[in-house]
């Protein structure tokens, strides 16, 4: 397995996990729009067709600022700066799998501005056009939010790897999130959201591991990091683990793995313990 079959994978992994949570957001503010209110979905649509056409836009901003940069500043830096935002993007998404408030407070705000909406319809016609715009910027926000963090997360391997790699994973993504939305919105099937969430999120876990070494070998390359080899460590650590998981035999890349478990380990007990205080706080009278 090249590195470009790895990157594919991770690209994959990612688009397919951010697909999937703009699915979920969609299918809660669709959810009970029948009948009358079934007029209020061609806004929300709209929105989401909006939403897509600015990430395109996003890509191709980003696209252009970034090789504008490797005209004036050397490429290996432009790499990891780039690799550095890539991996903040993924703990950020990463956080959803032991923090339920980072998903379920973005969904409750989404559906919270839909009962809103709803209830000014119907207590005011007149501003129907208001609320239709209001509906709109909930599409809207509803896609361009996981497409930004994409965009951020795909120009490190963009740089790094070429456009090809990228489009792969991007279409394999693509294909999974379409599938889903279909059984979805279409079929209207009931699927197992929060298992398919926790799935997607260990697999994510591993995708970090992979990030914060490729990141750290790029900031030894930018010189940003000291290059300090475990020798013993050379004749333990295949090739392979480089190559799959960018498991390198240095203290720092090392530590960075680390400290990039530890981090999410970290969080999920944090996570934990903050909802078994929840569940025996006391009730006030």
């Amino acid at each position: 397995m090249n590195p470009s079959t790895v990157a594919v994978l991770n690209v994959g992994i990612l688009v397919f996990r951010e697909g999937l949570e703009c699915v979920l957001v969609i299918a809660a503010i669709m959810a009970s729009m029948t009948g009358s209110s079934r007029v209020f979905r061609r806004p929300i649509e709209m929105g989401i067709v909006a939403g897509l056409l600015a990430t395109m836009g996003t890509w191709w901003v980003a696209a252009r600022v970034l090789s504008d940069l490797t005209n004036s500043v050397p490429a290996l830096q432009v790499q990891a700066a780039t690799g550095l935002v890539a991996v903040c993007v993924l703990v950020i998404v990463m956080n959803w799998f032991f923090h339920k408030t980072y998903w379920t407070g973005w969904i409750s705000m989404h559906t919270r501005r839909k009962v809103e909406l709803v209830k000014e319809a119907d207590a005011n016609p007149s501003r129907r056009k208001r609320v239709m715009l209001g509906f709109a910027v909930l599409g809207f926000t509803s896609l361009y939010r996981e497409g930004v963090e994409v965009v951020l997360f795909l120009q490190s391997y963009r740089l790094r790897l070429g456009n090809a790699p990228v489009a792969s994973g991007l279409a394999v993504g693509l294909v999974g999130t379409c599938f889903i939305a279909l059984l979805t919105f279409v079929l209207h099937r009931r699927l197992p959201y929060r298992r398919m969430l926790v799935v997607t999120g260990v697999m994510l876990g591993a995708v970090l591991i992979v990030m914060v070494g490729e990141q750290a070998q790029e900031m030894q390359f930018a010189h940003w990091l000291p290059t300090t080899t475990i020798h013993p460590l050379e004749r333990v650590i295949p090739d392979w683990a480089g190559l799959w998981f960018s498991i390198f035999p240095t203290i720092e890349t090392l530590t960075a793995q680390l400290l990039a478990v530890a981090a999410v380990v970290g969080s999920y007990y944090l996570a934990s313990s903050g909802s078994a205080r929840e569940r025996h706080r006391p009730l006030s009278v």
